[in-house]
């Protein structure tokens, strides 16, 4: 009975990735022990709920995993309606913190449905993508107009960073369902428009030619309409560049501007960013120790067991700490590529290269935002950054791209 039990487990699980499940587990780990250290003086216990969220991710990763994902066809848009009224629920109800409404109180925990509808919307998507190929620009709008709305609530909160990350979870999974890179290039050339319209003229009216050439050049069909409409669109983008810049508040911008030259505020806006960087190179190769980084332990950054763990990371486990966790994000999207390439349909295809798309940018934000190469825009370290929700919504992630191997072959068991 024993035997055939083991038998039974074994054939049952002979298709999962375990390269792809162990990677975020180490993940947590380090992060669990880095947010010890920058919580030890402060008498706080967010490492151990950390690690407890952790233990439940991975069984609901488990459980996802091993469900056919076939089934999401029929429950996507309950899914997307379902995290839609949770994010018009946080703006009613929801607790506020730093000027922004983003978490739920639920029985004591702090739900942040953002995080859950970025897996949301990987479903969605891919439903709505996996029957019917981009074959035309037009095509890119069902996707587009789909989106808008959870970006639209989570703009609301307000919540920049987050909506950042479904622009490119969005990105990654139109160029896989066949949208050309000038189609893409010209869907955010509006976005990039209106922010160099507010901070360098002369650039702007050079990207908005770019823009005409890359109409005339990717939409052979009406060249000199489409040439109009993107010169247009452009145009029209930076006025309200401006409008949008004005709607942010004052700690946005300066995130925004701060990250070319945190010099300009270096108590202020650009304190996070001069002291991150600092506790990175200290590290040097091995690190200070564990317990022994000057900047962690006398708490030189603020908050650093969320958005900046990996200064942390840096200082107290120096070039190998750091290239070790930079290895483990290798591993798990390039598991992810490959469940994307060989998965049995389109569906499955999607769903991997959504979370690819929504694992990658993270993190390269993420870690950018910490040696002063992108600007702090609240983007959390997958696996790593304390906030119980975004770990949860993680392991969910992984749990769809482990249902997505799992279920390759047609076998039922």
């Amino acid at each position: 009975m024993l035997i055939d039990s083991w038998q039974a487990w074994q054939k049952r699980w002979q298709d999962a990735d375990l390269i792809l499940f162990i990677a975020p587990i180490c993940l947590t780990a380090i992060g669990g022990v880095a947010i010890f250290s920058t919580d030890f003086h402060a008498n706080q216990i967010n490492w151990l709920q950390h690690l407890v969220t952790g233990l439940v991710g991975v069984g609901l990763c488990l459980i996802l995993g091993r469900l056919q994902y076939e089934r999401l066809l029929k429950w996507h848009i309950a899914i997307y309606l379902a995290v839609n009224l949770l994010l018009v629920a946080v703006l009613f109800f929801g607790t506020r913190a730093l000027g922004a409404e983003r978490w739920l109180a639920v029985f004591g925990f702090h739900l942040q449905p953002s995080e859950f509808a970025k897996v949301a919307v990987i479903i969605s998507l891919s439903a709505i993508l996996h029957d019917r190929p981009i074959q035309h620009p037009l095509d890119m709008l069902r996707a587009v107009w789909w989106v808008a709305v959870p970006i639209a609530l989570i703009l609301l909160q307000p919540n920049l960073g987050t909506a950042l990350v479904f622009i490119a979870i969005t990105a990654g999974m139109l160029y896989w369902a066949g949208a050309r890179l000038g189609w893409l290039v010209l869907l955010v050339s509006p976005v990039v428009g209106a922010i160099l319209y507010h901070f360098n003229l002369m650039v702007w009216y050079v990207w908005v030619a770019l823009m005409g050439i890359a109409a005339w050049v990717s939409l052979p069909w009406w060249r000199m309409v489409s040439t109009l409409i993107a010169l247009s669109i452009n145009l029209v983008a930076g006025r309200i560049g401006d409008l949008l810049w004005a709607s942010l508040h004052d700690y946005q911008k300066q995130r925004l501007l701060l990250f070319l030259d945190p010099a300009q505020d270096p108590l202020g806006g650009g304190y996070h960013l001069i002291q991150s960087r600092i506790a990175i190179g200290s590290g040097r190769l091995f690190g200070k120790g564990l317990l022994h980084g000057t900047q962690t332990q006398l708490s030189f950054i603020p908050e650093q067991h969320t958005d900046f763990i990996f200064s942390a990371i840096g200082e107290e486990m120096g070039f190998i700490g750091c290239a070790t966790v930079l290895v483990l994000f290798v591993l798990v999207c390039w598991r992810l590529l490959v469940i994307a390439i060989s998965a049995k349909d389109n569906f499955g295809s999607l769903l991997a290269i959504g979370v690819f798309s929504f694992i990658l940018f993270q993190t390269f934000v993420n870690i950018g935002m910490n040696i002063g190469i992108a600007p702090v825009t609240g983007i959390p370290l997958p696996w790593l950054s304390y906030g119980r929700s975004a770990l949860l919504a993680n392991f969910l992630a992984i749990g769809l791209a482990e249902s997505v191997i799992a279920n390759r072959r047609i076998i039922r068991f």
